[in-house]
């Protein structure tokens, strides 16, 4: 059996669905870098990002979720609040809706344990561990769902995310 504990996939800056909010790709802060960026307004924006994992219907085997890194920069001002949640979603059957999401528990790095450290203007790279890991089952999907209340200085620069995972097969 393999089993590697160490697994890492990157979603890109390109990757995110945005609801509300002026939203383009751009060059990052940093020279040859992109990132998604929001334009400073007054408004609360979401950034979803489908967690993208190797899936199997064998019992514990693929993807085992255990922390996901969030990469953003909050630019010009700090953020009224930064949320995120992360979101199990399962598949329909024929004939059934999708069901309701299920909000996963986590826990916060040192860095961004309080939501003040979370809403600074600076460059943040966030690690949210999940309480129980989860196995990627064929008919799940996750989701990261980041909300940004901003005031209408701020700027927003979503970088990217890394998933971290077991991969067993």
């Amino acid at each position: 059996m393999f089993h590697d504990t160490h697994m890492h996939k990157w979603h890109s800056a390109a990757r995110p669905h945005e609801v509300t909010g002026t939203w383009a790709n751009a060059a990052g802060q940093t020279a040859n870098t992109i990132v998604r960026k929001k334009t400073a307004n007054a408004e609360t924006s979401v950034v979803t990002i489908p967690i993208e994992l190797p899936q199997n219907d064998g019992p514990e085997k693929d993807a085992y979720l255990v922390s996901l890194d969030l990469y953003y920069e909050l630019i010009s001002a700090a953020a009224t609040t930064v949320t995120p949640v992360i979101y199990k979603v399962t598949l329909p059957v024929t004939g059934a809706a999708v069901g309701a999401p299920e909000s996963l528990a986590f826990s916060y790095d040192a860095s961004h344990d309080t939501a003040n450290e979370r809403n600074t203007q600076d460059q943040h790279a966030m690690t949210l561990t999940l309480t129980t890991p989860v196995w990627i089952e064929d008919d799940h999907v996750i989701q990261v769902a980041v909300s940004f209340v901003c005031g209408g200085v701020v700027v927003v620069d979503w970088i990217g995310l890394r998933a971290n995972y077991t991969y067993r097969l």
